[in-house]
């Protein structure tokens, strides 16, 4: 082979190994998370790489209100299945395939799909451990849903200087659904005790979150039924009616009564440990769950985010009605104007995009009006603020969130012109 034809053969190779190079690039995939070219300023991914690791825990001797009065005691070891992801040591974020199903348990019309989905973090790396623990935020999937339903803000926020623990509720899994009494009682229970356990491992010299995370800060967000557990948690007992409504479904009302409004157990259980919640869409107030005097409890920075067209746990008479009788909590209402019910999940996986599939597999994550992938990077952009000035106390944050201050301005703080059409943000200070 001649020079000539030498150099040829090699141009021909370089250029076929950068067309290759130049094809990936554009197919690079896009990770649930990801910023769209409008994403606003806050929801870009901090300064941490994320580990993630997943932890079996065991709530002993809890209330089976499945089987009540079926056994002598109607107990047992309700199991709990967590994903925590934390800022790691690992030089970048490489992507992660999660495991997941669609589908749910025991529906004859929607039977259970397994498929992946790609996130960005590293499986059991090392933690990043600071010269002070990093606060502890709790994530609460709705009915059915999952610990991975809401990865783009869970991997988000461990980006910037959090633990972040999302449960597997038992018994409101795509993978175990069973009779809605168990989420009715277990929601709030379970988010306590899993703060406990994060508190226990935090002591723990055997656990690697000995040292990483701070307990005793600790934010908990919830989505539909985990927005309905974090209202409670927070403060806002359960009214008469949603007692009586609890009776008439399993025969166990004096179950739902120790989360109820003026139950001196209740008000004992309210934990100072939790700063602040971020209620998704939460369900109840259209059903009577909470009273004046209920959600009057809410004492706590609290964060609302809904659809203004939500047909599951309503706006007007649902989540805006929640934020109005919050009156001695320092709140927020973020509206996705025209937005249904999903305003907290991932996107539609492709999966649910095949021809013959279900609907319901693809409206459980999408919304008719808005792109999902936009309402997860403002989700991002407005929990960071809040999260930041109320959890980490930086001032900076606080901008982002009073969005109204200057009725001069143009665009909203960190959003880019002409890119706040369809949202509106209400903020009300405690009554005194």
């Amino acid at each position: 082979m001649n020079n000539k034809r030498l150099f040829a053969t090699i141009l021909i190779f370089l250029l076929f190994l950068s067309s290759i190079s130049f094809g990936q690039s554009i197919s690079k995939p896009f990770v649930y998370g990801d910023l769209l070219p409008d994403a606003p300023e806050l929801a870009a991914r901090g300064e941490y790489a994320v580990g993630v690791q997943t932890l079996d825990l065991i709530h002993k001797n809890q209330l089976d209100i499945l089987n009540y009065g079926k056994g002598e005691d109607s107990l047992y070891n309700r199991p709990l299945k967590v994903e925590i992801w934390y800022p790691t040591e690992a030089a970048s974020n490489e992507l992660i395939s999660y495991d997941e199903v669609m589908g749910q348990n025991g529906s004859p019309t929607r039977p259970l799909i397994p498929f992946t989905f790609l996130g960005r973090a590293t499986r059991n790396a090392k933690a990043v451990y600071e010269k002070e623990p990093f606060p502890l935020v709790i994530v609460s999937h709705g009915y059915t849903g999952s610990r991975y339903l809401m990865t783009y803000l869970t991997e988000n926020l461990a980006s910037k200087g959090y633990v972040v623990v999302a449960i597997d509720h038992t018994e409101a899994t795509f993978r175990d659904a069973a009779g809605f009494q168990s989420t009715l009682l277990n929601r709030s229970l379970d988010d306590l005790f899993v703060l406990n356990e994060m508190a226990r491992l935090s002591e723990d010299q055997e656990s690697f979150l000995k040292g990483l995370v701070n307990a005793d800060n600790t934010a908990l967000i919830g989505y539909s039924m985990g927005g309905y557990g974090a209202v409670n948690v927070a403060g806002g007992g359960y009214s008469p009616q949603a007692v009586q409504l609890f009776g008439g479904m399993t025969g166990g009302s004096k179950a739902l009564l120790r989360r109820s409004v003026g139950n001196p157990e209740f008000e004992a259980s309210i934990d100072p440990r939790i700063k602040v919640i971020v209620a998704f869409a939460p369900w109840g107030m259209q059903r009577g769950v909470w009273n004046a005097e209920g959600l009057a409890g809410i004492k706590i920075p609290s964060l609302f985010v809904a659809g203004s067209k939500d047909d599951i746990s309503g706006y007007e008479d649902g989540t805006k009605a929640i934020y109005e009788g919050a009156i001695n909590s320092e709140r927020y209402l973020l509206t996705y104007i025209d937005a249904r019910h999903n305003t907290a999940p991932n996107p539609p996986p492709a999966e649910a995009l095949e021809p013959g599939r279900p609907i319901d597999e693809y409206l459980r994550y999408a919304d008719s009006v808005w792109d999902m992938r936009r309402i997860n990077n403002i989700n991002q952009h407005f929990v960071t603020a809040f999260l930041g000035f109320y959890l980490k106390g930086n001032e900076t944050y606080k901008g982002y969130l009073d969005v109204n201050a200057n009725p001069e301005a143009k665009e909203w703080p960190g959003f880019k012109p002409r890119t706040t059409i369809g949202l509106e943000m209400n903020h009300e200070s405690p009554k005194d």
